[in-house]
């Protein structure tokens, strides 16, 4: 792993996650639909503790679109992410606001690729600065959904095969959110 090329983070960075397949185990080919089958994958909650004390902002930026299929309700949604964020917090993690798109069209502003969440949480923090941001996601659109804003990007294979690197999308790959949180905690040791 190239780390090199990794800026410095402190305070002033903002740190954008994907949900599904990055907080938690995601569900493949199908949809998490209530509280009951959201599951924390491994060291998420020791991650998102490590990593509140990083970043000055953390936001979930997550395509839903059951609830557009009908197959989940909005309130269902809701209680799934009001319990994560919760139970974050009970453990010294922090998720400052979950930004869904639930929309079916892949054309919407808001669905990633498109970059509409980000502007709706630059919105919201007026001091997030994209190039002072990385995005952490398992699929490609969430790689582009950061490098059109210009983010330094980390690419989690918890359901893809690794990528060669370099790639034009990537700037940095682990197996987990806990495996990265562990590098980046290594770097503020040492320095």
């Amino acid at each position: 792993m190239d780390l090199l090329n990794r800026p410095e983070v402190d305070k002033n960075w903002t740190l954008f996650l994907d949900r599904d397949g990055v907080i938690n185990i995601e569900s493949v080919g199908s949809y998490i639909t209530n509280w009951s089958e959201f599951k924390f994958h491994d060291g998420v909650l020791q991650a998102l503790k490590d990593l509140n004390n990083i970043f000055g902002n953390i936001v979930v930026v997550t395509n839903q679109r059951g609830v557009g299929k009908e197959i989940m309700t909005i309130d269902a949604l809701k209680e799934i992410h009001t319990n994560m964020k919760e139970t974050v917090r009970n453990e010294g993690g922090r998720i400052d606001k979950v930004y869904s798109c639930t929309a079916l069209l892949d054309t919407d502003h808001n669905r990633k690729p498109n970059v509409g969440m980000g502007h709706q949480a630059q919105q919201d923090f007026p001091d997030i600065d994209f190039k002072r941001s990385i995005m952490v996601g398992n699929s490609l659109s969430d790689m582009e959904f950061g490098k059109r804003l210009g983010m330094h990007c980390v690419f989690l294979t918890t359901k893809h095969e690794p990528y060669e690197l370099p790639h034009d999308m990537i700037d940095e790959q682990f197996e987990s959110l806990n495996d990265w949180a562990k590098t980046l905690l290594a770097a503020e040791m040492v320095g």
